[in-house]
């Protein structure tokens, strides 16, 4: 369990007083900082949280992740009021590249079938075919029948694990998250000889000398079922560094190390108890999607949750 200031336990009584209020629900990504699990109704990665987003009666919706995430849940749920707490919360990855970037790739690769990674922005989406997240990018590939070429937008290493799993002829493009990019090798061997009997869970963003090493490379929702079903009793968590907490939380009878130093994604820490407080006091930074846009995206999100 997380240890709390007076002033966060204040204010984590403060933001469930203003939820029950408001009648808003607070979603968390497996990123975020542990005190903000302390307020969240859900936790989960970005696609579960934008599902949930859908789902609940909830019409106010306090989004603990990134712009994509809160864009990604508007989509779905364009009725409702979507709150991202930090407005400066965006993804180096989702940043790697724009619109015009997709339609010159379209033109150069005519008989491309383009699948948008789920960290993206909404316009993004909007100019792709079919959408995939780190768990299901090697079904959504393999779904194409017919599909001569396919273009997994923007993340480069997300694109090689998949052309390891497919016989379908991959473009990549050179986009990558930095939290997972600059793991390096000799981090892994290190911690690995550490602790020998642990098992080496590697997200599929990480480069692919890294995932040459990992026992399991998944999803951070799968990293949760694999150590779950697992009679490891150690796991080194190849991820950003906040999911050891949500696993070690999970398992609290099984024991997990993380790359702390390395693999921190800085803008799901820039939300803090006070952002999320401020977010529901002030209704404060709403993420609409207009309609040109929304429409599209939203074919693109549904052709991958048609297949999956």
């Amino acid at each position: 369990m997380v240890s709390l200031s007076k002033e966060s336990e204040e204010l984590i009584r403060e933001i469930q007083e203003l939820k029950e209020k408001k009648k808003a629900v607070i979603l968390a990504h497996n990123y975020q900082r542990p005190e903000i699990f302390q307020v969240a109704d859900i936790q989960g990665d970005s696609l579960e949280l934008s599902r949930a987003a859908a789902k609940t009666k909830a019409e106010i919706i306090v989004f603990c992740g990134v712009r994509f995430m809160a864009e990604t849940a508007s989509i779905l749920s364009s009725e409702k009021k979507i709150l991202l707490p930090e407005k400066e919360s965006g993804c180096p990855l989702a940043d790697y590249i724009n619109v015009e970037q997709v339609r010159a790739m379209r033109k150069k690769y005519p008989e491309a079938t383009i699948v948008c990674y789920v960290n993206s922005s909404a316009d993004v989406k909007a100019e792709s075919d079919i959408c995939c997240t780190s768990a299901n990018a090697v079904k959504v590939v393999n779904s194409l029948n017919g599909a001569k070429q396919v273009l997994l937008i923007p993340d480069k290493h997300l694109a090689q694990y998949v052309a390891k799993n497919t016989d379908k002829q991959m473009i990549l493009w050179e986009g990558n998250c930095p939290a997972h990019h600059q793991l390096q090798r000799e981090e892994v061997l290190k911690m690995k000889a550490e602790y020998p009997e642990a098992k080496f869970m590697a997200h599929p963003e990480c480069s692919p000398e890294i995932l040459e090493l990992a026992d399991c490379v998944t999803s951070t929702s799968g990293m949760l079922r694999y150590a779950n079903s697992s009679s490891a009793k150690e796991f080194i968590v190849g991820t950003e560094e906040g999911m050891a907490y949500v696993l070690q939380t999970a398992c609290p009878e099984k024991k997990f190390y993380s790359f702390a130093n390395t693999m921190i994604c800085h803008d799901m820490k820039k939300i803090t108890l006070q952002s999320v407080k401020d977010a529901l006091v002030k209704m404060q930074y709403l993420v609409e999607i207009n309609e040109d846009i929304r429409k599209p995206a939203m074919n693109c999100l549904s052709r991958m949750m048609n297949i999956v």
